[in-house]
């Protein structure tokens, strides 16, 4: 998340926090898709992490990336800390170990997302080769040991840092040593943002064996191919994994509410100062909780919103549906993550399918195969079924949806081919990441550093 958001609008109840939620609901005509993707920034001499300061650091580059496109910066302390295009159409970030994200506009189609995409990386490598810089595109971090790994000036990561290892063993892998591709999509009223919600977060282990590619760690197999999803299930279980009560019939927006409110907090943000408030819950704020310790103690909506950002489930909802369970890769897979769910999501028929597919799913099935994802990737199972075996049916519901939208680019091709990496994975039968570990063992010769150039912006 580029900016943290302010918005002093008072809270009387908790009501209008669902109805909030509810504002987000958009004809289908007014859907948009938003894909983010981050990356590892490293020297190309010798394939170390790119700190901060210095004349060939992170700022150096995001003070670059200001002069060249005239984004406004986002200033925390200080310190930039990332970019926001002046009318909100897209942003740059930092997460906390120096992971460069793009946060896209939302925008109409894929042909539209990899145009961005492509500027982007286009863009950023004006910047940052001259000053021997490229980007990693893998789901975790390949060499660098945590110690190792530098540390952005960011308030509000301060605050998680000092409250990750509290709460699980992995907040810190995850915050510093992982990197995503996610992508953000409407629903038209509380009833379609259920049926998204529960078929997405059932399926969400089905793309994060597509799209696992985080097999090493400092420099060695860590044993398993999505190192990074392996790591959520270790982080803050409070506020992460697979919701038990996203599976019931009348799932809606008040019991997501009813989750998040005891849930507890990482911060207030008031006068531009960031207040640690992980002792308590948001409930607890609303009834007063933190009257005596912070100034302008009277929840506001912005501090909802806020809030709302730092919840992990597998599937997020804030006033649109963000799909959480895909690693990082290289350029082919940011834009194949929104076109999978896009697909599956946005077209009547597809949804009908998908829903069809998972309908008896239950929360202890999904549960045990998102458990099983990380280590087994394609060759998990659920009821029998290999993942590998369900991900072609996915697939075929996706291109299906993504046939039915029409969309055409100016060469005359539609949506579909966004797919082509992830059914590449299918008629493989073996994970991206199990290639990694292929090529680590021969050609590499037991390396990591080749990845380096594979796998490069």
């Amino acid at each position: 998340m580029a900016r943290d958001t302010t918005d002093e609008t008072p809270l009387s109840g908790t009501e209008e926090l669902a109805t909030y939620l509810a504002q987000g609901s958009k004809p289908q005509s007014a859907w948009r898709i938003g894909t983010e993707h981050e990356k590892f920034p490293f020297y190309t001499e010798d394939n170390s992490p790119v700190p901060y300061d210095g004349p060939r650091g992170i700022r150096a580059i995001l003070e670059g990336m200001q002069s060249k496109l005239g984004w406004e910066p986002i200033i925390d302390e200080g310190n930039i800390i990332g970019l926001v295009e002046p009318t909100g159409q897209g942003a740059i970030s930092l997460e906390p170990g120096g992971q460069f994200e793009l946060s896209g506009a939302p925008l109409s189609t894929i042909h539209q997302t990899c145009r961005e995409t492509n500027a982007h990386l286009a863009q950023v490598r004006e910047i940052a080769e001259p000053l021997g810089i490229r980007f990693l595109g893998l789901g975790g971090s390949p060499k660098w040991t945590l110690a190792e790994t530098p540390r952005m000036p960011k308030s509000r990561y301060n605050i998680m840092s000092n409250y990750m290892p509290k709460v699980g063993k992995d907040g810190l892998n995850m915050m510093y040593r992982t990197c995503t591709i996610q992508v953000n999509l409407d629903f038209a009223s509380e009833t379609d943002m259920r049926r998204k919600m529960q078929v997405s977060v059932k399926l969400q282990s089905i793309a994060t064996a597509l799209f696992a590619m985080s097999p090493f760690t400092e420099g060695k197999p860590n044993g398993l191919l999505s190192w990074r999803s392996n790591i959520w299930r270790d982080t803050d279980n409070n506020r992460s994994g697979v919701l038990p009560f996203i599976f019931n019939e009348n799932f809606g927006f008040a019991d997501y509410v009813e989750w998040a409110l005891d849930v507890p907090m990482y911060f207030v943000l008031r006068h531009g100062r960031y207040h640690d408030c992980t002792h308590v819950t948001f409930r607890q704020f609303m009834n007063g909780a933190l009257k005596d310790t912070i100034p302008d103690a009277t929840p506001n909506m912005g501090d909802w919103t806020n809030h709302l950002s730092t919840l992990f489930p597998e599937v997020r909802l804030k006033r649109f549906l963000e799909m959480r369970g895909a690693d990082g890769g290289p350029w082919r897979r940011i834009c194949a993550l929104p076109a999978f769910w896009v697909g599956i999501l946005y077209d009547a028929e597809a949804l009908d399918a998908a829903e069809a597919l998972t309908r008896d799913w239950t929360y202890p099935e999904v549960q045990a195969l998102r458990d099983e994802v990380p280590a087994k990737g394609l060759r998990a199972t659920l009821r029998n079924r290999s993942v590998h075996d369900i991900s072609r049916d996915v697939l075929a519901i996706s291109r299906l949806g993504l046939k039915n939208r029409a969309l055409l680019n100016s060469e005359g091709f539609d949506e579909t081919h966004y797919l082509a990496s992830l059914e590449e994975v299918v008629a493989r039968g073996t994970t991206s990441a199990e290639q990694m570990l292929s090529q680590y063992n021969t050609v590499w010769g037991g390396s990591v550093e080749p990845a380096f150039l594979e796998y490069a912006y």
